[in-house]
């Protein structure tokens, strides 16, 4: 399979929240699953708690939005050879090691790590296991401003056509 362009939204705000955006990305990098790879600077950005505007989220009513520890946020652009899910499966099991916990219905849990894949080349596509483009990284500029960094010139979204680069 030929290489694509792929941007990981990496965020955590559980223990040593550098060290785990950090172990994550050399995971990937070790695993032969991101090429080439570019790490936007850490944002500090408060937790999304209970989202109803998340489209993943339907008012998680299981998560009554207890404060959280503040995040650190990132997004790593590299290129890969695998397949959208075979490279979210890599990430989940990234997650796991680093001791990223999902409770049961709490979307938006404290956690170790996330790795979110937000962009695959410009492919858009909607399956029970993955959605591509990410379907809330418009809506939260703790995607938005770390992914100009690292875009690659001329990025835009492939269903709204909205740029995603930095303004120049």
């Amino acid at each position: 399979m030929p290489a694509v362009t792929v941007y990981l939204g990496l965020g955590s705000n559980l223990g040593d929240r550098r060290a785990f955006i950090e172990a994550a990305v050399a995971a990937l990098s070790a695993r032969g699953v991101l090429r080439d790879h570019h790490l936007s600077r850490l944002h500090e950005t408060d937790a999304v708690t209970n989202d109803p505007g998340d489209p993943g989220d339907p008012g998680d009513p299981g998560d009554p939005g207890d404060p959280q520890p503040r995040y650190l946020n990132a997004v790593v652009r590299g290129e890969t050879t695998l397949a959208a899910e075979t490279l979210l499966a890599v990430c989940l099991e990234i997650e796991t090691s680093l001791g990223r916990v999902r409770p049961a219905g709490r979307i938006h849990a404290p956690r170790t790590v996330d790795i979110d894949l937000l962009l695959y080349g410009d492919a858009v596509f909607d399956t029970p296991v993955l959605t591509v483009p990410h379907p809330a990284m418009l809506a939260r500029a703790f995607v938005l401003v770390p992914l100009a960094e690292v875009a690659a010139p001329g990025l835009v979204h492939p269903l709204t056509g909205a740029a995603l680069t930095a303004a120049s």
